[in-house]
C-alpha cells in the first residue's frame, strides 16, 4: 500500500511540474497547462478516496507520530497499576 501511495504522489508532483513548465514555456497558450493541473486534481482526489477506502477496509491503521503521544501519554489506564507497582 505504501508503494502505491508514494507512486501516486510522485505522479502528482510530476503533473504539477509539467503544468508549471507549460505555463512558463508555452507561448501559444495551449490548454496543456489546464490539462496537467486537471490531472493533478483528479489524482489527488483519487488518492484521498483510496486512503479512505483502505482505512475503512482495515488495510491501513492510523497511528501517532511518536509512541506514547496519544491521549494517555503512554501511561497505562488508571484502572491498571503500572508494571512493578502494587495497589
Amino acid at each position: 500500500m505504501k508503494i502505491i501511495v508514494v507512486l501516486v504522489l510522485l505522479v502528482i508532483v510530476g503533473s504539477l511540474g509539467s503544468g508549471l513548465y507549460f505555463l512558463i514555456k508555452d507561448p501559444a497558450r495551449s490548454p496543456r497547462t489546464v490539462k496537467a493541473l486537471t490531472w493533478r486534481i483528479g489524482l489527488s482526489i483519487g488518492l484521498f478516496l483510496l486512503l479512505l477506502l483502505a482505512f475503512a477496509t482495515g488495510l491501513i491503521q492510523p497511528h501517532g507520530l511518536r509512541p506514547g503521544s496519544g491521549p494517555s501519554g503512554g501511561k497505562p489506564p488508571a484502572s491498571e497499576p503500572a508494571p512493578g507497582q502494587t495497589r
